[in-house]
């Protein structure tokens, strides 16, 4: 196997000089040598995974700032937007959160956030039917905020039930006594009932919430609608059945989602610890009978729609390792809070896209290899540095079956590589750990040779996604990887990568 540094005796030479002059104590390969940024965090101190996670300081993928209990993980996501700030609310994991109690966090431009440190909605510390808070949403109705919830109790029968509180403020609620939603007899499962999504109808003065329920252990979303003052709420069917011969049979479609681009209605949802699926309808509450596709692979989780009225973005978290050291798998519950935009994709359906903010405010950087690499069978070619946080954009173009894409620099073992493989043999997208013998997610993608395909790469700290222009994105937790070089490798295809440049931000 071949390890490419193009790059002169002189050039080392020339870049040992200026890093030690900068004090930046990186290691010099190619042309990164001469890019010596004093903005760049120095990630050369680090020694492992964790330490050099803990060192990142997120923006765009917004963390909870460690509290008296430790880290706290964004979970569940309920965004809900009014004049120019986005509301992010989220069941909070860890940290001083008491079993997921609702927290706040606010943006204007998905970079910049503003965490509100006190609950909004706090768990039930005693034995209420809210003694852990699920998913839900927020719905103005006139001048009166409600807070729709999952009030979950594992003692009770049911289990689970739909929930409120109002207030007259999207920062703060009071919990409305003696109100719920109870599972309907006909659904005849009593104990998955949750996620309830709020819409208003002003000329109605009616509400419309989707359920996220489950009959004979089948995945269903359904409806209920009550008028405006909260009352006479009546059950209104199931208005998607899980297709289990797409998405595999899955009992639960968490944090359904409805929301219109182009004219067509579309209905989110993720499948039960998997993939965020869509479907399609003609009106908002028809039966959605539309074969699910994906939208991304299992580490973008829980995702609902907000809508400035001109875009729409998918707000969900990016799942983390319940160790930062673990090279086996991706699976922990809640993570970084993650905003992808979604964009119609030409065929009738839609795709994620990159926030325009996050593909904006950049300053170009030297890449290593510079900007065109020919990557052959073996290769593993030095091309960019992964800082921070920073952007790839180029295209690329192959001849052969073998994978080839993007390999990660671990703890300095080829073995320990992590991979983002683009297989043409497989026509998938994937997420590898060990340099492809542990396999985290993935997502198709039709790949043909002799074609050209543009992609963009974005990554903050450990979390990354990779865009496939008209094809799928990808979201990636690397961990240990910050303040090393990135290789362009192949095992089998002849590569061409071209047009590649490299960006940091100037926030």
């Amino acid at each position: 196997m071949k390890f490419t540094k193009k790059v002169s005796v002189f050039t080392i030479a020339l870049g040992c000089i200026m890093l030690f002059a900068a004090g930046c104590g990186e290691t010099a390969g190619g042309n990164w040598a001469e890019d010596v940024d004093p903005s760049d965090k120095d990630f050369s101190s680090y020694r492992n995974a964790s330490a050099k996670e803990n060192a990142c300081s997120y923006m765009f993928n917004f963390l909870p700032e460690k509290d008296s209990a430790g880290q706290g993980y964004v979970g569940d996501t309920m965004p809900y937007y009014e004049n120019g700030t986005y509301y992010i609310y989220y069941l909070k994991d860890q940290g001083d959160s008491y079993n997921h109690s609702v927290y706040l966090t606010t943006t204007k431009d998905f970079v910049h956030f503003e965490e509100k440190q006190d609950p909004v909605l706090e768990s039930d510390h005693g034995t209420g039917q809210d003694s852990m808070i699920g998913t839900g949403s927020v719905v103005k109705v006139k001048d009166k905020y409600y807070f729709f919830y999952t009030g979950h109790n594992g003692n009770h029968t049911p289990s689970e039930t739909i929930m409120v509180a109002e207030g007259s403020s999207p920062t703060e609620f009071t919990k409305k006594e003696g109100w719920e939603i109870t599972p309907p007899d006909s659904l005849g499962q009593k104990n998955d009932f949750r996620d309830p999504q709020g819409y208003y109808d002003a000329a109605t003065d009616t509400i419309t919430l989707t359920i996220t329920a489950a009959q004979s252990g089948i995945g269903r979303v359904c409806k209920y609608t009550l008028k405006g003052d909260l009352s006479d709420p009546v059950y209104g069917d199931i208005i998607y059945t899980n297709d289990e011969s797409v998405v595999g049979d899955v009992y639960n479609l968490e944090c359904s989602d409805t929301f219109e681009i182009g004219g067509k209605w579309y209905l989110t949802f993720s499948a039960q610890d998997g993939v965020l699926w869509y479907t399609t309808a003609d009106t908002q509450y028809d039966p959605y009978t539309a074969t699910p596709k994906p939208l991304d692979g299992h580490l973008f989780y829980a995702a609902k729609h907000a809508s400035d009225g001109e875009n729409t973005y998918l707000i969900g978290w990016a799942r983390r390792s319940e160790s930062v050291s673990s090279t086996q798998d991706v699976k922990g519950w809640a993570g970084n809070l993650q905003v992808q935009k979604v964009v119609e994709d030409g065929k009738g359906g839609i795709r994620l896209a990159p926030v325009d903010a996050y593909t904006q405010n950049t300053k170009e950087r030297v890449l290593v290899a510079g900007p065109s690499v020919e990557v052959a069978a073996g290769d593993y070619t030095e091309t960019f540095r992964c800082f921070e946080r920073y952007l790839v954009t180029g295209s690329f173009r192959f001849d052969g079956t073998g994978d080839f894409g993007f390999a990660f620099d671990y703890n300095g073992r080829k073995e320990s590589y992590k991979t983002i493989a683009i297989s043409p043999e497989k026509q998938t997208i994937s997420l590898e750990f060990n340099n492809g013998s542990v396999h985290i997610t993935d997502v198709s993608a039709e790949l043909k040779a002799g074609e050209t395909y543009s992609f963009t790469y974005v990554q903050e700290g450990s979390v990354g996604v990779l865009y496939v222009e008209g094809q799928t994105a990808l979201t990636v937790r690397i961990y240990g990887a910050n303040g090393t070089n990135v290789m362009l490798y192949s095992s089998g295809a002849n590569v061409t990568f071209s047009d590649l440049k490299q960006y940091t931000y100037t926030y």
